[in-house]
């Protein structure tokens, strides 16, 4: 298989998942996943900047959808409801079949300490950015600091169900599960 053929970007993702899953994160090197995926280490370098973003490499589209979510909601809306118009927006970046996909990342990242602290560091910066677009909404604090950490939590929790071995639920249907269960927790 050449450079030249097409979906690279997901041949490179596969077979970096499986090498990390049988031999390891830090054992496994680019010219291993790029021979597995039957490509050269320059053309895993023109879709990855290491070995690392194959399993981050969706963190700003993510953001976008968060942040979009927020900055198109109705100017009336309330915090919560732009909470779940978020969280709608990043759920659509989860069909089920990426599902087996996330599974596998769960547990590679799971595996490795630094690879924990890459994924709590995209979460911080996820719930930064929140956090301005609801400062740009005219929220004050803490109440935009509050709702932006609530998305990513909510969308955290939603997405470990997700993940679980046995779930069969959609993603979108686990997010508005935990958003009726935050509107739930907030009545009372």
């Amino acid at each position: 298989m050449g450079r030249w053929e097409p979906d690279a970007q997901n041949r490179l993702r596969e077979a970096a998942l499986s090498l990390f899953a049988d031999g390891g994160y830090e054992r496994t090197t680019v010219a291993e996943i790029a021979r597995a995926a039957g490509v050269t280490e320059r053309t895993f370098f023109r879709h990855f900047a290491d070995k690392r973003e194959v399993l981050f490499d969706g963190q700003a589209r993510l953001q976008d959808a968060f942040v979009g979510a927020v900055t198109g909601a109705d100017h009336d809306a309330a915090p919560l409801a732009v909470v779940a118009a978020a969280l709608d927006a990043a759920a659509a970046h989860f069909p089920p079949e990426r599902r087996e996909f996330s599974r596998q990342r769960g547990r590679i990242i799971a595996a490795n300490p630094g690879l924990q602290e890459r994924e709590l560091l995209k979460l911080a910066t996820l719930t930064d950015a929140m956090t301005e677009a609801f400062r740009r909404r005219g929220l004050a604090e803490p109440a935009a600091s509050l709702s932006a950490h609530t998305a990513v939590v909510t969308f955290h929790v939603a997405f470990t169900q997700w993940t679980a071995p046995d779930e069969q639920r959609s993603f979108v249907d686990l997010c508005r599960s935990a958003t009726q269960e935050l509107r739930a927790l907030t009545a009372g």
